[in-house]
């Protein structure tokens, strides 16, 4: 598969994870690994920043796909391949526009700043 295909592939498979969260089917352990792989993917914050010349690329190409391909074998696979058939109509009707899932995120990293701030200077 080439590098085209897997990022079409990740396209759908990132709001597959996502729409899988919503799922009861789905197991806790699955759902803990959805959460962390959808807060990855959002977070503006990586763990090797992407101005870093090829480490910080290398990031995003490695750890996201793993997290996606971890989560993906948690999920039973009708339920995936139903979450799959939902995220394709979610890009065929554009771009989503609910901004307000990066709330959590941003006041996850925003937690974290204080904290860290709080460590260095108290």
């Amino acid at each position: 598969m080439d590098l085209k295909a897997r990022a079409k592939k990740l396209k759908i498979d990132i709001p597959s994870v996502f729409i899988a969260l919503s799922k009861k089917e789905v197991s806790l352990i699955a759902k803990i690994f959805a959460g962390i792989t959808i807060g990855y993917a959002l977070s503006p914050i990586d763990l090797i920043p992407d101005f870093i010349p090829v480490l910080g690329l290398l990031d995003d190409i490695i750890i996201l796909p793993l997290l996606v391909t971890i989560t993906i074998k948690l999920i039973p696979k009708e339920i995936l391949n139903q979450c799959r058939i939902e995220a394709e109509d979610l890009w065929n009707k554009g771009k989503p526009k609910k901004w307000y899932y990066s709330i959590p995120i941003i006041l996850i990293w925003f937690a974290l700043i204080i904290v860290f701030l709080k460590y260095i200077f108290f």
